[in-house]
């Protein structure tokens, strides 16, 4: 009878359980790729080691989380119990400050875990993904508990602010090619362009493709945005432009079918719907001081994929 070396076998269970994480990771842009998560997490630890640390522990906890509680190996492996963890381990590490921050945002992660599952089983029913929703709920959730309990301490950049004493400021630099990479990079909740080359690596590495997509998105966000007058400041370091990326990525690439002959065109559609999108929650959101995250994506992304079910050649 073959024996199995105790060393070995540990080894084995531990490369398993960082090459799911790193898919977790690059689940995040709808792509399952071992390098690909690698050279995101590189990214985000180029701009931020910290948050680097708290990107791959998020990923890890999630997969845990799954695993532990016997989540499907399939649907565990292809890291999608990972994803909504590293976006709400990042955002509260972000949102959050405090010498306790980070233990939150690791908390969060590992409840998002949760959430993604029973998420998982309520939109079966109604044959949508969960994209990052488990994340934006989770998040809104534990950023507003601040203000009820004081172990929790909201960012001083999460002001709430009312509308009716809202101006709109359209001035300020215009940086095409800033926003070139800011759009993406901002999936990630960084301002880097550094980063975001890297992360536009990362897409490709997976499919050049998506890459093509990623880039057409982005650049749908910027001439949109600033064709109806939005905000410089916000258009040029990437707040229309993420949204967008995911959209045209998950309408045009990644949920279609062969019926979809219009996909590309429904995908462009689609982030330019974000832009407004966009505009329209971080308004709804502004008395609450929270941020938009990626609920535009979501909502834009549940309409097209929704409409498809009656009309299948959108």
């Amino acid at each position: 009878m073959e024996m199995k070396h105790p060393i070995i076998s540990q080894e084995n269970n531990f490369g398993a359980l960082l090459k799911t994480s790193l898919k977790g990771i690059s689940q995040v842009i709808l792509i399952e790729n071992m390098i690909t998560g690698f050279i995101i997490l590189l990214a985000i630890s180029i701009s931020s080691l910290l948050l680097g640390i708290i990107t791959l522990l998020s990923a890890v906890i999630g997969t845990l989380v799954g695993k532990s509680l016997g989540a499907d190996e399939t649907i565990l492996n292809q890291g999608l119990f990972g994803y909504n963890s590293v976006l709400t381990g990042m955002a509260l590490t972000l949102f959050l400050s405090g010498p306790s921050d980070w233990i939150i945002a690791l908390a969060g992660a590992a409840i998002t875990a949760i959430f993604t599952a029973s998420m998982m089983h309520l939109m079966k029913k109604m044959e949508l993904p969960i994209l990052t929703f488990p994340f934006i709920l989770m998040t809104w959730f534990m950023l507003l508990v601040s203000y009820r309990l004081t172990a929790f301490t909201l960012s001083p950049e999460l002001v709430p602010q009312s509308l009716a004493q809202w101006e709109l400021d359209i001035t300020g630099e215009v940086n095409w090619i800033q926003g070139s990479f800011n759009g993406v990079s901002q999936i990630f909740f960084l301002d880097n362009p550094i980063s975001g080359a890297l992360l536009f690596l990362a897409v490709f590495w997976a499919d050049w493709k998506i890459g093509v997509y990623a880039i057409l998105g982005n650049a749908v966000s910027l001439i949109t945005s600033y064709g109806l007058g939005g905000e410089h400041s916000l258009i040029f370091i990437g707040l229309y432009g993420y949204n967008a990326i995911l959209t045209i990525i998950a309408v045009s690439t990644f949920y279609k079918n062969e019926e979809n002959r219009f996909a590309l065109l429904s995908g462009i559609i689609a982030a330019s719907l974000t832009v407004l999108a966009t505009a329209s929650v971080s308004s709804w959101l502004l008395p609450f001081g929270l941020p938009t995250l990626t609920m535009p994506f979501v909502i834009v992304t549940w309409i097209f994929l929704g409409a498809r079910k009656v009309l299948p050649l959108l």
